[in-house]
């Protein structure tokens, strides 16, 4: 099984499509005892939850989002964690809107500390750096 999700920041490798979670979206994700859930935010998204449970190295969760538009939407989602080559985690998912049609998959990578680890999960500040990379401050809550 790969490693615990707990306190990992991940984020999309790529934008879905319009209104959707896209690569400028950043989850902020919490697991314990076979639970999982995330907040999340950023590109189109105003706000995002998602809840379910972890069985292996499996993910079953349902997803709400609030977006820019002032429209809500929800879906389901199933994904397999997988360790990469270089420690990081990846979400391989496969996932269906319950509120309006349509479904696909997507990939969603762990972010280190390098990279943009946070730039609009719940419990952070975004502001854009010097060199145009947004930095993001936690803030305990």
């Amino acid at each position: 099984m790969a490693r615990s999700l707990d306190g990992l920041f991940l984020a999309p490798v790529a934008d879905q499509g319009p209104g959707q979670v896209g690569a400028r979206t950043r989850f902020a994700y919490h697991e314990r005892d076979g639970a999982v859930w995330a907040d999340y935010a950023g590109g189109e998204v105003v706000r995002g939850h998602l809840v379910g449970t972890r069985e292996g190295d499996r993910l079953d969760f349902r997803y709400v989002q609030l977006k820019h538009d002032g429209t809500t939407s929800s879906g389901h989602c199933v994904s397999t964690v997988v360790e990469l080559p270089d420690g990081r985690v990846r979400l391989d998912e496969s996932w269906e809107w319950e509120s309006q049609p349509g479904s696909g998959t997507s990939v969603v990578e762990q972010l280190t500390d390098d990279s943009d680890a946070t730039g609009g999960a719940d419990g952070a500040e975004a502001t854009d750096g010097a060199d145009g990379v947004e930095q993001v401050t936690e803030h305990d809550g």
